[in-house]
């Protein structure tokens, strides 16, 4: 009977014991998912950025990582270059104003391709011969895998005459570096050995 009872009891210790491990453990998985989340949250609270309007109300913003935008800013970056850089008015005024504008997103490389030309008199005859120029961008192909980022670019010329449009081909290469930000470039880049790869005729259609 003595032994049934001593038995008895090391079950009931054994249970004991038992249930208070599973209790221990149950507890520190509470604990460690109660951790998690309140990190979790937290986390998610300071990307969350309040903006006074007017002194009137708050407005909600996100902050975000800013390496997660770069690729597109490097794109647009590129992109306003050419636009700035290959879009041509007869206007001297408006010429020197737009090449100003893109030599702050470039190094002297895309101010020498500007020289070599002007000393050819190709801004001189857009200006006597009354031409637009515009261009559009088809692609902007970056390579973010080295740095400097190489940037290839795929783009439509449009000289625009009274007498006829032209359509060239044109494609050119350069490579991105971090800059600082800027009212003058708001991405932060700087364009680096610009040069024109190809810049041919497509084709002329008489007007």
């Amino acid at each position: 009977m003595e032994f049934k009872t001593l038995r008895n009891i090391e079950n009931s210790f054994r249970q004991i014991r038992l249930y208070a491990i599973i209790f221990a453990v149950l507890c520190a998985s509470v604990v460690g998912y109660t951790t998690w989340e309140s990190y979790s949250f937290a986390e998610k609270q300071r990307q969350k950025i309040y903006v006074l309007d007017n002194g009137k109300s708050l407005m909600l913003a996100l902050a975000q990582d800013a390496t997660v935008n770069r690729p597109v800013e490097a794109r647009e970056h590129v992109r306003r270059f050419h636009e700035l850089f290959f879009t041509l008015a007869p206007d001297k005024n408006a010429i020197e104003s737009n090449m100003k504008r893109a030599f702050n997103l470039a190094d002297k490389s895309a101010f020498d391709y500007y020289k070599d030309l002007s000393e050819k008199g190709y801004y001189n005859r857009i200006i006597s011969g009354n031409i637009q120029q515009r261009v559009e961008i088809d692609s902007v192909e970056c390579n973010f895998d080295t740095y400097p980022y190489a940037v290839k670019t795929f783009a439509r010329q449009y000289i625009i005459r009274s007498s006829n449009l032209t359509e060239r081909n044109l494609i050119t290469s350069c490579y991105l570096v971090n800059s600082v930000r800027s009212d003058n470039n708001p991405q932060g880049f700087n364009i680096e050995k610009f040069s024109v790869l190809e810049n041919r005729d497509l084709q002329v259609v008489d007007r």
